[in-house]
């Protein structure tokens, strides 16, 4: 049987596992955005125990292993009494890992707004929140797309660690094939394939729409 064939023949399989992982790797951008965002806020707070917590947050997560922080949540809440699905436990873990990063790009971005937008808008009678939600985050959010889109990207190779938990992703599904076909390469050529088309057009497609802001600026 030759690699089309393979491919062919346990497409099923093949299908399921892009769905999960493009389902784990959808919900780890989404809450990682919405955490990310939360995180860059105590990063750039007045106040040293928030800011103190923000940065505690985010340098154990990108300084420790994604997947010692999958087993820690998968395996090690289980001491606590928290028993978590392996799907939960996958999601939470790429969700709080991209949140680290997305922290970071958030910052950035809020920081890279000019600081005389916010001085004009609390001249005009708003307060700091108003200022935030309605003037900087906006700026801020619109200027890092193209980095949340690259996290994107990131997250849907890297969500390949959830197989390890039992998560039926790509890579789970690869390992079910060879234990059915005895063939190591094949399975594990197709997914490689496979994630390479989902990436590569992601990044095109975020390519177009990079571009397509930028006319927008320039009009």
């Amino acid at each position: 049987m030759n690699i089309f064939e393979t491919f062919w023949e346990y497409r099923s399989y093949f299908g399921h596992g892009i769905q999960y992982t493009l389902l784990l790797a959808a919900i780890g951008v989404v809450c990682g955005f919405i955490l990310g965002l939360l995180v860059s806020m105590l990063r750039m707070s007045r106040f040293w125990l928030p800011r103190f917590l923000g940065t505690v947050w985010v340098e154990f997560l990108r300084g420790t292993p994604m997947l010692v922080q999958l087993f820690i949540i998968h395996y090690g809440l289980v001491s606590f009494g928290i028993k978590l699905t392996a799907i939960e436990s996958g999601a939470i873990t790429l969700s709080i890992n991209s949140s680290a990063y997305l922290a970071e790009t958030f910052r950035a971005g809020i920081q890279g707004v000019d600081r005389g937008q916010a001085e004009a808008a609390r001249s005009l009678g708003m307060s700091k929140g108003m200022t935030m939600r309605y003037i900087v985050l906006p700026q801020a959010v619109k200027s890092v797309l193209p980095a949340i889109g690259n996290e994107f990207i990131t997250i849907i190779k890297e969500s390949s660690i959830v197989s390890f938990i039992g998560v039926t992703d790509l890579m789970y599904q690869a390992q079910a094939v060879t234990t059915i076909t005895y063939e190591s390469l094949k399975p594990l050529l197709i997914i490689a394939a496979i994630y390479f088309v989902m990436t590569f057009t992601l990044s095109k497609l975020l390519g177009l729409f990079e571009r397509r802001l930028s006319t927008d600026d320039h009009r």
